[in-house]
């Protein structure tokens, strides 16, 4: 990694470079794990290489079916060129069984599944623990434009759709996931597209005959085995071929 490169934004999992075209990034996933803000905290080792690679596995396929993201291509083990977008303050959550604080909040019991998939939307801010918003919120502090809200909804569903079939067909439940979006310009005209990542740190992934943990869940709950859960979630979508030996060791 080139340490001379202009640091744009560092976050818990990944830090944004300058990239090198005007409009790009350079997206580095980092070995951190970070669970409940930022309280719990740990390095495993391999773990920015392999979200990477999901993560583009799964951008690009999403690409492919008309959901625009700000991936453009992998540039190794560790870094994507990505778009660079206005991050829209908020976190999209999909849930299709209960889990996590919603089982909590509403006293389901976990892997209860839902009535239909929920939307919610989360705000997002470390230090107020992003507390869950509504569109009357979203709309009256301007974090997003009703149109806005409407494509990410819509959004939200496709990739919902896709997900739920990829990891269904590999023998693994969408049980819930986090999708960010940001904004492009193009003259006087904005639009807000799929942007951050998809992967193990931002869904929840079961299998579907086992109902183990496949996420970071495992990490949260002190579950162990987490780099060896999110190498088998790459191994059942077909890109291990393509990760280091280091990380392909361990798990039989």
């Amino acid at each position: 990694m080139n340490t001379k490169r202009n640091k744009i934004y560092e976050g818990k999992a990944k830090i944004l470079y300058e990239g090198p075209e005007p409009g790009t990034l350079i997206q580095y996933f980092k070995d951190d794990a970070t669970a409940f803000n930022g309280e719990k905290k740990a390095q495993l080792e391999g773990k920015g290489v392999i979200n990477n690679r999901i993560s583009e596995f799964v951008m690009t396929r999403l690409n492919q079916i008309g959901v625009t993201n700000h991936f453009i291509k992998r540039l190794n083990l560790r870094e994507q060129l990505i778009r660079e977008v206005e991050i829209v303050p908020l976190e999209v959550v999909v849930r299709n069984i209960a889990a996590g604080s919603i089982a909590k909040r509403l006293g389901l019991e976990e892997g209860t599944p839902l009535p239909r998939s929920i939307i919610e939307f989360y705000y997002k801010k470390d230090e107020l623990n992003d507390p869950m918003v509504s569109e009357e919120h979203i709309t009256a502090f301007n974090w997003a434009s009703t149109q806005e809200m409407d494509d990410m909804l819509a959004t939200a569903i496709r990739v919902n759709d896709f997900l739920s079939g990829m990891f269904s067909a590999v023998g693994i439940t969408l049980v819930d996931f986090k999708i960010e979006f940001g904004r492009i310009y193009e003259n006087d005209f904005s639009r807000v597209i799929l942007a951050d990542e998809i992967s193990p740190d931002s869904c929840r992934l079961w299998d579907t005959a086992t109902g183990e943990k496949l996420d970071k869940d495992r990490f949260r709950r002190d579950l162990g085995n987490v780099i060896e859960s999110y190498t088998e979630v790459a191994r059942r979508l077909g890109i291990m071929k393509d990760m280091p030996t280091v990380i392909q060791g361990g798990l039989h």
